[in-house]
Order: structure tokens, then C-alpha cells, then sequence
């Protein structure tokens, strides 16, 4: 199953319209009136990796798989959603299975298209949000601890873990700070924080949603957002998901044209999804032969076992060692082979610490 991000954001700013064209569906409604997506939508989408096609083209391979990364288009939050407001408490809910969050802003003037607060400022937009998902976790924390530091004055361990780290959460949240900030001492205390799927734990990438004459260069709007968000130690990126949904109805030869006469290099969905998985911490690596070429996701530190896990579960319980060739060499000594013969495949162990590009041969016991 895919790490999967949640597409959130106030009522009307594209976050359906981006959905339908990250995943190239029609799965989401896109409507001018807040709360018409009323299920999160889920959809996989490929991870856009040219490296992936060089490797192929090497190999002969007869078909390319992409890792994916799944997204979740949730409804429309509003201010009080902490509190039940508009379906809050469901879409608080949908919110808290995702890895991460893509929250979609505004950045565009139109008459046509209704805002909730009859004005344009992503910045307050955001924080908006941001004050309804630590709202939502304050409550959780301060019913949930009492009974856990009972429990643990009662000599439960386990317990003990989770009073204090979700005390330094509940502490934060009370200043008006995101639970992210947190600082576990030990694995122990950053296993327990996960565990409890705070909503402001999760990573943010804000996707700023501009007109379409913007989508090359951004706008006043996106620009508030981009120093917000340098501020505050995150990410942004610029798309316009009217052109995202146009792209996602032409046929695969006519893109590069219009993304050219636009001023754009690439799709919003490729810099999207880029910047998701670097917020995961997430790296890629392939598996490469004459049947497929087919890439991989785990997590940046990841070592050989837990890389041999995402192919088969069997394969990390029964692991031996994995033949390893660095993306580069592979292909500028074009292929396994070449690459063998110049000394550059190598036997790693259970230690070994996976690269991103890494072209790996896991063997396994039966």
C-alpha cells in the first residue's frame, strides 16, 4: 500500500480539481459550492522518475512500473471544524490516516468562484487550518492524558513513554504551536508519538494553486506563501490545477508542447508529487531486467532487509545479501554486466544502508 498524502484546504480552492489531475480521473467532483466532496477520494499516482526509462532502455526491460505515492482528496475544512463545524469531525477524521498533508491555498482572483470568507489571503487561509488541526489534537491530548498518566503513576512503562512526550506535545499546542515541533529523547518516545497520529505531526507541503498566466512564475499570493513557509521550515509549490486538468485530458505526445507555450518545464503533478516525497524523506530504488524495470519507495536510512521487504515480506525475514550497482555506474557503463566486469557491483549485507538510484538484486533464502 502506498504513503499516502491528504489533499486538504478551506472549501473552493482547486483541491478536487488538482485530485482529478494528479490521478488523471474524473473520481472527484469538482463543484463551485463548498462540501461536495463529501468521501475522500483516493487515487495512486506514478512518481514521475526519468531514471527509471534509462534503466529500461539499458536492459531491454518489456515493462516499466513507477513506485507510486497515493493521495487523498478530503473535503473542505472551515474555520470551526475542530468544534464539528461543515463535517469537521469526519474530515478531522479522514485527515488523521494519512503520512502527510498537502495543503492546497488560493492564490487566484475570481469573481466567479465563491470564498468562504469573501476574500483572498492564502496566509490567514493557512492559518486557519493549521488552528483547526491543533484545536482538534488539544482536545484529544487533554482527554487522553490524564487517564495515561494514571496509568502511568500505576508503573505501566509503556504508559510512562507516552505521558511524556504527548505532555511536550500538549504543552506546545497550548502556546499555539504544532505538535511537529516536539523532540522525542528516544526511539521509544518518537514511536509513541507517531502512534498517537496527532494531526499537527504530519508534514506540510503547500501547494499554491494560481491562475493560469502564473503558473510559470507565481504571483504576490504564492509569494506571501513561499515566505510563510520558509518561516516555518516548510516547503511550496506553485500549480495551477485548471492547466493540471487540462494536461490530464491530452494525449501524452501534445503535453510538452502545451507545457512549453506556457513557459513550463513540467507538470505541476511531477513538482507536486516531487516535493511530497522529499517531505516523507522517502528515496527510490529499482529492481532492473528483461521482463521489468520497476522502481521502489522506502524511507531515506533505510538498510538492505527493509528495502528487500517492499518487494516480497518474506524477502527481509529471509534475506542473504543484495547485489547493488550505483544508478551511475549502471548506466554509463551501460548495464549489469559492464558493470560487473569493472568491479562495480557489490555484495552489501544486513547493515548496508540503501541509496537513493541503488539498482539491487536481493537474494533471498527459500
Amino acid at each position: 500500500m502506498p504513503i499516502r498524502v491528504g489533499i486538504v484546504g478551506l472549501p473552493n480552492v482547486g483541491k478536487s480539481t488538482l485530485f482529478n489531475a494528479l490521478t488523471e480521473t474524473a473520481a472527484a467532483q469538482a463543484a463551485n459550492y463548498p462540501f461536495c466532496t463529501i468521501e475522500p477520494n483516493v487515487g495512486n499516482v506514478a512518481v514521475p522518475d526519468p531514471r527509471l526509462d534509462k534503466l529500461a532502455a539499458i536492459a531491454k526491460s518489456a515493462k516499466i512500473i513507477e513506485t507510486q505515492l497515493g493521495f487523498t482528496d478530503i473535503a473542505g475544512l472551515v474555520k470551526g471544524a475542530s468544534k464539528g463545524e461543515g463535517l469537521g469531525n469526519q474530515f478531522l477524521a479522514n485527515i488523521r490516516e494519512t503520512d502527510a498533508i498537502a495543503h492546497v491555498l488560493r492564490c487566484f482572483e475570481d469573481d466567479d468562484v465563491t470564498h468562504v470568507a469573501g476574500r483572498v489571503n492564502p496566509v490567514e487561509d493557512a492559518e486557519t487550518v493549521e488552528t483547526e488541526l491543533m484545536l482538534a489534537d488539544l482536545e484529544s491530548l487533554e482527554k487522553r492524558l490524564p487517564q495515561l498518566a494514571k496509568k502511568a503513576a500505576q508503573g505501566d512503562k509503556e504508559a510512562k513513554v507516552q505521558a511524556a512526550v504527548l505532555g511536550q506535545a500538549l504543552d506546545l499546542l497550548k502556546a499555539g504551536k504544532p505538535a511537529r515541533l516536539v523532540q522525542p529523547k528516544d526511539e521509544e518516545e518518537a514511536r509513541a508519538l507517531k502512534q498517537a497520529q496527532l494531526l499537527t505531526t504530519k508534514p506540510v507541503l503547500y501547494v499554491c494553486n494560481v491562475e493560469e498566466a502564473s503558473a510559470a512564475t507565481g504571483n504576490a499570493h504564492s509569494e506571501a506563501v513561499a515566505r510563510m513557509a520558509a518561516g516555518i521550515g516548510a516547503h511550496a509549490v506553485v500549480v495551477s490545477a485548471a492547466i493540471e486538468a487540462e494536461i490530464a485530458t491530452m494525449e501524452p505526445a501534445d503535453r510538452a508542447e502545451y507545457l512549453e507555450s506556457l513557459g513550463l518545464h513540467e507538470t505541476g503533478l511531477a513538482r507536486v508529487v516531487r516535493a511530497a516525497y522529499a517531505l516523507l524523506g522517502l528515496i527510490t530504488f529499482f529492481t532492473v531486467g528483461p521482463k521489468e524495470a520497476r522502481a521502489w519507495t522506502v524511507k531515506k536510512g533505510s538498510r538492505a532487509p527493509q528495502a528487500a521487504g517492499e518487494i516480497h515480506g518474506d524477502f527481509e525475514k529471509k534475506f542473504i545479501r543484495a547485489e547493488t550497482i550505483a544508478y551511475v555506474d549502471y548506466v554509463t557503463l551501460g548495464g549489469e554486466g559492464p558493470a560487473k566486469e569493472a568491479g562495480k557491483l557489490r555484495a552489501e549485507g544486513k547493515d548496508y544502508v540503501v541509496a537513493d538510484g541503488d539498482v539491487m538484486h536481493i537474494l533471498h533464502g527459500a
